[in-house]
């Protein structure tokens, strides 16, 4: 195993890889930008290396140099910033450093949504219908004349919503498709889109994998993630309700078939679309990393991921990893520091007061204290709270039981629109799908 490690990433993210390196023994290293220097949770690694410049987190010279410096054989991306992106992994191997995630091939191939989508197909998941790269707006009006509206305009190189773009009408493609290219070119570099079609009660499902890279691939178990404002998901829950047993084993068997095949390493996530109407699953993407909400399947599986992730980046392999079986229903909420009633406004500010829920059942994730600062320079959300129950409806009830007992002066939060969205009857029946908040957000907020 690894004798020091080097975090490259902040907040929350850190955090729970710190917990878990130091419970496994490992030296940790974290890096911090001046706006974070005097977070409290940096008290948990051993040593801190202050990084400068404008995008101090996206520093992947510096970030190696930190690595160099420190003596840390290992480096964990944890999610989000640089952990799908292969120059810098390909740039960590180069330097003796292990980099604790996937292969910098398996990030270029499923960074590609069109070569995912045909490498998944070639492997057995079908993916959603659509085309190849659109290389004009004309093509993409073209196209969606042809498909027929609705129709999804999405970016080869997206995630997290940015570069899409429904379309209902073959005249707002041509607009659609200019507005997404330029969005998808500023976030990631490139601009290039294709088309799917939109399914209009489509359910937002993600099977969460190990793999060795030997090909000894483990599925373990399904997420549902359909709570969502603008593509960013708000809760997510496992098992998903109502994927039938049969439908999840035939699904998972062709996820562990594919993703053996490409001789996967370390966590992933395959995303899913299912449709309501036809009791479909259809591959979207693949995601070479841990997802934000990889806690519920923990608290189902009673896994650590992230130690997992560490030890096959050690090589170690999976044949210690015992058989998964999934036990209970779990539910997280992400909590973010955002004023609702103003459009979901961010809202920075200092942390007066924090009390926590507790108890059995429960688990808060999170790397601020009392006093801490959260930061306009970043993301809003500070805290995940996560339920574990033996029933669905048991977690819902202890979910909105552990939301109450949550606490925080100082910003406004999401956590009241949570407890509506869990009271809601839509949500209760487990029958909601994608455009679920859309269409009762303004009754909640009411």
């Amino acid at each position: 195993m690894f004798r020091r490690l080097l975090v490259a990433n902040r907040g929350e993210v850190a955090a729970r890889i710190l917990r878990t390196a130091r419970r496994m023994g490992i030296g940790t290293v974290a890096v911090t930008s001046a706006p974070d220097r005097d977070l409290s949770y940096l008290s948990a690694a051993d040593e801190v290396v202050e990084l400068v410049g404008r995008r101090p987190y996206l520093d992947q010279t510096a970030l190696i140099e930190a690595a160099e410096a420190t003596r840390c054989s290992a480096l964990h991306p944890g999610w989000g910033f640089l952990a799908e992106n292969p120059t810098f992994a390909a740039r960590c191997e180069a330097a003796r450093i292990a980099f604790v995630g996937p292969r910098p091939r398996s990030m270029r191939e499923m960074a590609d949504k069109s070569m995912a989508r045909s490498t998944m197909s070639a492997l057995g998941l079908e993916p959603v219908p659509g085309t190849e790269v659109l290389p004009t707006a004309a093509a993409a009006e073209a196209a969606t004349r042809q498909m027929g509206p609705p129709v999804l305009l999405k970016a080869l190189a997206g995630g997290g919503g940015r570069g899409m773009r429904k379309v209902f009408a073959v005249g707002e493609a041509a607009g659609a498709y200019a507005e997404a290219s330029a969005e998808s070119a500023a976030a990631f570099g490139d601009g290039r889109m294709y088309m799917e079609k939109l399914i209009t009660r489509g359910r937002h499902i993600e099977f969460q994998l190990l793999g060795d890279g030997l090909g000894d691939i483990r599925v373990l178990g399904a997420r549902e993630c359909s709570v969502q404002r603008r593509h960013q998901k708000l809760i997510e829950e496992t098992p998903a309700p109502g994927l039938s047993p049969e439908l999840y084993a035939t699904t998972a068997a062709h996820v562990m078939r594919a993703c053996s095949a490409i001789r996967y390493r370390g966590a992933g996530t395959v995303e899913m679309l299912y449709d309501a109407d036809s009791d479909e699953l259809w591959f979207m993407e693949m995601n070479t990393r841990l997802q934000v909400e990889h806690t519920v399947t923990e608290e189902v599986t009673g896994l650590d991921l992230v130690e997992w992730q560490l030890k096959v980046a050690a090589n170690h392999g999976l044949v210690a990893l015992p058989e998964a079986t999934v036990s209970g229903h779990s539910i997280e909420c992400r909590i973010n520091a955002e004023d609702v009633a103003l459009g979901f406004r961010p809202t920075p500010g200092v942390i007066r007061k924090l009390v926590l829920p507790v108890g059995e059942g429960v688990r808060v994730d999170t790397h601020l204290a009392e006093g801490d600062r959260i930061s306009p320079h970043y993301d809003s959300m500070f805290a995940k709270v996560i339920v574990h129950a033996p029933t669905r409806e048991a977690a819902i009830d202890r979910m909105d039981a552990a939301l109450s007992e949550l606490v925080v002066e100082g910003v406004p939060t999401t956590a009241t629109l949570h407890q509506r969205i869990l009271r809601h009857p839509e949500f209760a029946s487990g029958r909601y799908d994608t455009r679920f908040l859309e269409r009762v957000l303004d009754g909640l907020l009411a």
